[in-house]
């Protein structure tokens, strides 16, 4: 694998922060350690948790590499960053796995968005009706989130920004009526894209349920191979937390991804890894600023390198 394809200024920029925290540390301790030692890896598993990786995710690399050092017959501890970073990039893409969107070729492609208030779900449901309308979609929106107050107002103020219509009804009403409703004006104006907003009740997960289960069926009922994506929005900077609410989420809804959101804001975008490890569901975009083109679809490797491609060169250049 060749780790010096060109890195993305926008992976570069939006990952400073934990590039920043992880590789200053990483590079102090291979400067300290030199040798490979059980210390050296005491301290190394220390160094990920801090970033979020996540104990059990850890736990798992750290054995791989131990096996790995031990096959290859390495003492240098300068030699595990390359080692570290191949591994890293394995957790976060399995072999063959596409991580671009499941887009129904043939007629409307129905995208369901979850996730609890506050993690920037409008907000990227707005930025994606912009990346599929610069492809020259046409783009419909439902105000499925009828319980939070000022959800749906949020959302017309971006398909305002965007260009493309919102499909309401008055807040507290039947997401299952509206989602119904915006499938019907999708068809009827041939629209190639319906993104879905619905809301998130984590307080109550039976309430979550019930509601996304009707959401479902609407959907089944009136697009029998949709939804097409289920999307579940995760703030990066809420760390570990996101970990628990993608749980509770892959329970009460058939995740098909994971929106990372407000990536560039956090030094602990070890969470990435965490989440496709233990979850075993793929990251399919990430967040990495404000502006309207800064959701940037997920590429493992760009990921990998925006963090520890300047500590690789430097190895490279050694050689």
């Amino acid at each position: 694998m060749s780790f010096f394809k060109k890195i993305t200024s926008k992976f570069k920029e939006g990952l400073s922060k934990t590039r920043n925290a992880l590789v200053e540390k990483v590079e102090e301790l291979v400067f300290r350690y030199k040798k490979i030692d059980e210390e050296f890896y005491e301290e190394l598993e220390e160094i990920l948790i801090a970033s979020d990786v996540g104990v059990k995710t850890v736990m798992e690399l750290v054995d791989e590499l131990r096996q790995e050092v031990k096959a290859r017959k390495l003492e240098d501890a300068s030699e595990l960053r390359p080692i570290l970073s191949e591994k890293i990039i394995q957790l976060l893409k399995k072999e063959d796995e596409d991580l671009s969107l499941n887009i129904n070729p043939n007629g409307l492609t129905l995208i369901m968005f979850v996730g609890v208030n506050g993690v920037g779900k409008t907000t990227t449901i707005g930025k994606m009706a912009h990346m599929f309308k610069q492809q020259g979609k046409k783009v419909l929106l439902a105000a499925g989130d009828t319980f939070r107050a000022g959800a749906i107002e949020q959302l017309e103020i971006w398909g305002n920004r965007v260009g493309v219509d919102v499909i309401r009804h008055q807040s507290g009403a039947d997401p299952a009526a509206v989602v119904y409703d915006s499938i019907q004006a999708a068809k009827s104006r041939n629209a190639d894209i319906l993104l879905c907003d619905t809301a998130g009740r984590l307080q109550n997960k039976v309430n979550l349920m019930e509601e996304l289960n009707k959401v479902y069926r609407v959907i089944k009922r009136e697009v029998p191979d949709g939804p097409h994506e289920v999307l579940l929005v995760l703030d990066a900077t809420t760390g570990q937390n996101a970990l628990s609410q993608a749980k509770a989420f892959s329970e009460a809804a058939g995740l098909t991804g994971i929106i990372l959101t407000k990536l560039d804001g956090t030094a602990k975008g070890g969470i990435v890894i965490a989440i496709r490890n233990e979850l075993n569901i793929p990251v399919k975009f990430v967040g990495l600023g404000e502006k309207m083109d800064d959701l940037q679809p997920f590429d493992p490797e760009q990921f990998v390198l925006a963090i520890f491609g300047d500590l690789l060169e430097q190895k490279q250049e050694q050689k």
